[in-house]
């Protein structure tokens, strides 16, 4: 199929697979059982499938681990950095904003996940408008209100990884020979946390080590 398709995508989905559309490319192949949101190059020496992927990596799991087994992959995640939400005509901004860190609240459930070389990632910092609907069986917390459709406004950044090492990167400060996650959460300007979820993604990717513990939380060092 070489026409960009939508399938049942939301708008930020489909949104997304247009701003990374190139001439060429073909849109929602089949392929082993499942469906690719882009094929860029298909059959040549520089192939490379190409998934939106707007919510969980763990949902992602099986279809990762299958293609990567002879497929080049490029994930491309969408973090919200501001949010409007629109409820019966009108908008007002939602508390809730991402940031780049926003990442690790899907890597805990695959820490692994960039240890493979033939993936790499994008992180997409947007800005979005959520349009949604009334709902009393909505989750209790989300006010009676379900949403629907997410609208992108603008894209404000893309951050791309390759490996954990360039994840590392996201802790721009110094940090001790030996420190906590308090440490942590101050090199990189986070709360404790999210550098606890920071430190489980980097010690399973043994670019940090547990040396011990102390009432202040457990002990590591750097290791790459």
């Amino acid at each position: 199929m070489s026409a960009i398709g939508t399938l049942n995508e939301g708008s930020l989905h489909a949104a997304l697979k247009a701003h990374y559309a190139r001439p060429g490319d073909a849109f929602e192949v089949p392929h082993e059982g499942f469906v690719i949101d882009i094929v860029r190059d298909a059959g040549g020496p520089a192939e490379l499938f190409i998934e939106i992927q707007t919510g969980s990596f763990r949902a992602m799991g099986r279809k990762l681990d299958r293609l990567l087994e002879a497929h080049r992959i490029k994930l491309v995640y969408p973090v919200a950095l501001r949010t409007v939400l629109e409820r019966d005509g009108r908008r007002r901004a939602s508390p809730k904003k991402g940031s780049v860190y926003s990442l690790f609240d899907e890597l805990v459930s695959i820490p692994t996940l960039l240890d493979h070389p033939s993936l790499e990632l994008d992180l997409v910092s947007v800005e979005v408008t959520k349009h949604q609907v009334p709902d009393p069986r909505a989750r209790r917390g989300r006010g009676g209100w379900r949403t629907v459709d997410r609208q992108l406004d603008a894209i404000v950044d893309v951050w791309c990884f390759t490996d954990m090492v360039d994840v590392w990167r996201l802790v721009t400060g110094e940090l001790p020979d030996r420190f906590t996650t308090a440490h942590l959460a101050g090199a990189a300007g986070v709360d404790r946390g999210r550098a606890q979820q920071m430190a489980y993604c980097f010690n399973a990717a043994n670019l940090i080590d547990q040396v011990g513990r102390t009432r202040d939380g457990k002990i590591y060092r750097v290791t790459l």
